[in-house]
Formats: structure tokens, C-alpha cells, sequence
């Protein structure tokens, strides 16, 4: 059995990805920052870690990813917050790609968006500007660390009801349920061929593992 850790582990994605890890035989540590949240967590059969990523240093990150096997950076500020978008989505995402290779968990996925990167296009004076430019430094930061990364990159999230269908590398914006997400994630984990490859995506036509796998 592997096991897996899981930043970010009571957002909205990490909460359907728990239990097709647990399924596929994970064992999975979530880490929470409320402790309230840690019912919801034991219900997908997870095991809720409760701690403010935010304060952790590199080697406290450390220590907390020490016998996990991989690392699913699935946390967010949420918006709203310019500092504490930075704090998170930049700062911490980094200390914690850090901690990985401190601590020898090589494979890390990093959870971003279709359309992240330096040439994100975002003005500076538009609300989504802090987001989008701590995304492109942690991305970045990821793609330098010498981990197998793969970085999860959908479009435009919803609620609706999974698909198990989608469409890689889309010419164009586009939207993908949540489900279908962590199903990404969940294929990306099992197939080596998604190590050091950015996976940009939307709902589509064709089925999530062979799309992660080709590409296509």
C-alpha cells in the first residue's frame, strides 16, 4: 500500500479524490486547517491531519510529508485576500514542493488551472491577478524542483455530475466537473507517463485514462 498526502484535503476536489484513493488502496493523510472539518474527512476514509499550512516551515512540511510516498498540493486560499493568496497559493505551495524533495517524496501533483503560467494574460489591476501570478510562480517553482511533478490544469470548475470523459489539451476555454478533477488526478497517480507534463483539460469526448495517457 502507498501512501499519499493530500494538502488542501476538505476542498471540494480533494473530498471526491479521497475515496477513489482510498479505493484504489492508498492509505491518505488530508490535511485540514479546522479541525470541524475532520468528520467529513473520516467519511471518504482519509485520515484528517489538522494543520495550518500557511505557519508550517519547509521542515515542519517535512517532517509532515516524512513516509509519504506522493503529495497532492490541492489547497487554496480561496481569493478575496491578496496576502493571504500569496501566503498560500505561492508561499506555502513552495515550502511544500521544498519539504518533498527534503523528504524524499518524489512524486508531487500539483493541482493549478487551464491557463496558468507567466503568459497567464491577467492584468495586474483585475481581482484575479494575485491568484493567477502566485500559481505561475508556485508552477514554476515545481517544474525546477527535480520532482516527478505533473500538474493538473482543468478549466472552469462545476458541480455537475462526473462524466469520466474529457478533452486534453484544448484549444479553447471550456469547463470540467469537479469529479471528473480528482478523477484526473486519481489516473495521473497510476500512470508514469503523466511525470514531468502539464495536463490542461475540459470536458470532452474521451475517456480520462486514455486522454491522460496520449494526451488527447
Amino acid at each position: 500500500m502507498s501512501k499519499l498526502t493530500i494538502i488542501g484535503g476538505h476542498g471540494k476536489v480533494a473530498l471526491l479524490l479521497e475515496p477513489i484513493l482510498i479505493a484504489a488502496g492508498y492509505e491518505v493523510d488530508a490535511v485540514i486547517r479546522d479541525s470541524r472539518q475532520a468528520a467529513d474527512v473520516e467519511g471518504t476514509g482519509a485520515n484528517p491531519v489538522v494543520q495550518d499550512i500557511q505557519r508550517l516551515s519547509t521542515d515542519n512540511l517535512a517532517e509532515l510529508l516524512r513516509d509519504s510516498d506522493a503529495v497532492v498540493w490541492s489547497a487554496g486560499a480561496g481569493g478575496g485576500d491578496p496576502a493571504r493568496t500569496y501566503a498560500v497559493d505561492r508561499d506555502a505551495a513552495i515550502r511544500t514542493i521544498d519539504a518533498a524533495a527534503q523528504s524524499d517524496t518524489t512524486r508531487f501533483i500539483m493541482v493549478s488551472y487551464l491557463g496558468a503560467g507567466p503568459d497567464h494574460g491577467v492584468p495586474s489591476d483585475d481581482a484575479f491577478f494575485p491568484y493567477a501570478d502566485a500559481k505561475a510562480a508556485a508552477d514554476a517553482h515545481l517544474h525546477a524542483s527535480g520532482l516527478d511533478w505533473t500538474i493538473i490544469a482543468p478549466g472552469s470548475l462545476t458541480l455537475d455530475p462526473p462524466t469520466g470523459l474529457i478533452e486534453a489539451d484544448p484549444t479553447g476555454p471550456g469547463s470540467v466537473p469537479r469529479a471528473d478533477v480528482a478523477a484526473v488526478i486519481a489516473a495521473a497517480l497510476a500512470d508514469p507517463t503523466t511525470v514531468h507534463r502539464t495536463i490542461g483539460f475540459v470536458s470532452g469526448p474521451t475517456p480520462i485514462a486514455d486522454a491522460v495517457r496520449h494526451g488527447a
